[in-house]
């Protein structure tokens, strides 16, 4: 079994494990309102993102990304013991911090490794079905907790976290059969790379124009907990908001190889903006949803949205990094998108305490349309042969 597919079955164990626990968090923290929850989501996200750049320059140097890997995956299996015993938002906070500190130490080594094995021309295949494993994985995790409490009560709730521990201590083991790529960078970009800082000046234009528009995009690409709670905040049920966050996932799942099949054939830009688009439109339905039938829309379009931005961003960043140091450049893309999560969350949770859920939801979905067209604008109709430097 090669490193693609191993790589996405840990990620797929992985995430089953975590969506177990991720939309139990908004109902546990609901009494404490949508700022703390912007805040915990947040603040450890944007933490966790600087360790993404610093890891994957490392991996760049050391070339031993699975050690990283494994060191990260077991760090979020570790602060899940948090959750097991928590009782309100500090020891969520403690979970989410170690757990993302994980996902910041893993994140870009392991995309590095999985595009060093998927091909030069097949990146978006490769991202492609790596993440649909990863939300297939999701799907059945958040499937497993919704029969638990279905068939329990809300009262099993720590019965579910006890249970998560299982898939992610298989996707950690499985890790340990993942062989780190070697031999495979050319002279000169080993030289490149352990000169290189990657720092704003060095960036090519289009590179800058790119990552200003994923930023801005970012800043209002808030936790999907503001989903959750805006489902609980129309009527429904805690089990039915599982089904509505499997909807989404499965449906990102379903559709993730394919679009990344697509972006190999006929270039990133069309993809990328239709995902921008559409999450700004699933946004805006989101301010003026009233009905769980709206509900179910909405998340099947926002499945769509993931399906064609997760992995084909990912490809598009192969594609602008030379072959020595993809590491950095994904952990420099990840470190972009992760800090304008805290504001984004941040932001989101005071404009809905303030104005409203409505009023939040609007002026997310109206910047990421903007940031649509923006991207359109900018990148060129088919793949560029342009790199980071």
């Amino acid at each position: 079994m090669n490193n693609v597919w191993l790589m996405s079955l840990v990620s797929f164990f992985t995430d089953m494990g975590t969506y177990m626990v991720t939309p139990l968090i908004p109902i546990i923290l609901a009494s404490s309102g949508p700022v703390v929850i912007g805040i915990i989501d947040g603040l450890s996200e944007s933490l966790a993102s600087l360790l993404k750049f610093f890891s994957g320059r490392y991996s760049d140097r050391i070339k031993q990304r699975k050690r990283l890997a494994i060191t990260g995956y077991g760090l979020s299996g570790l602060g899940r013991v948090f959750l097991i015993f928590t009782n309100g938002w500090a020891g969520v906070f403690i979970w989410k911090l170690i757990d993302r500190t994980g996902k910041g130490i893993r994140t870009a080594p392991r995309d590095a490794l999985i595009s060093e094995s998927g091909g030069k021309n097949r990146q978006g295949r490769t991202f492609g079905l790596h993440s649909m494993m990863d939300m297939m994985g999701a799907a059945l995790g958040i499937g497993a907790a919704y029969l638990i409490i279905r068939f329990n009560g809300t009262d099993s709730i720590g019965r579910v976290f006890i249970y998560s521990l299982i898939p992610v201590i298989i996707g950690w083991l499985l890790l340990f059969a993942v062989k780190d790529k070697k031999g495979t960078q050319p002279k000169k970009d080993k030289i490149a790379s352990s000169q290189s800082k990657l720092s704003w000046k060095q960036l090519n234009p289009i590179v800058k124009k790119l990552l200003i528009v994923v930023f801005l995009f970012t800043i209002v690409n808030s936790s999907n907990s503001f989903l959750l709670l805006r489902a609980s905040e129309i009527g429904v049920s805690t089990a039915n908001v599982l089904l509505l966050y499997l909807l989404f996932h499965l449906t990102a799942s379903l559709l993730s190889y394919l679009s990344g099949s697509f972006s190999d054939r006929f270039g990133r830009r069309g993809i990328l903006t239709a995902g921008y688009a559409i999450y700004g439109l699933v946004y805006l339905g989101f301010g003026t949803v009233d009905s769980s039938t709206g509900l179910v829309f909405l998340f099947l379009f926002y499945g769509l949205y993931s399906a064609l931005t997760k992995g084909v961003e990912k490809a598009l960043v192969v594609d602008l990094a030379t072959s020595g140091s993809k590491g950095t450049a994904l952990g420099f893309y990840s470190m972009v998108t992760g800090i304008g999560f805290f504001p984004a969350s941040l932001l989101t949770g005071w404009l809905w305490e303030t104005f409203g859920a409505g009023t939040s939801f609007y002026i997310n979905g109206f910047i990421a349309i903007i940031a649509s067209v923006l991207l359109f604008k900018i990148l060129p109709a088919k793949n560029a042969e342009q790199s980071f430097h």
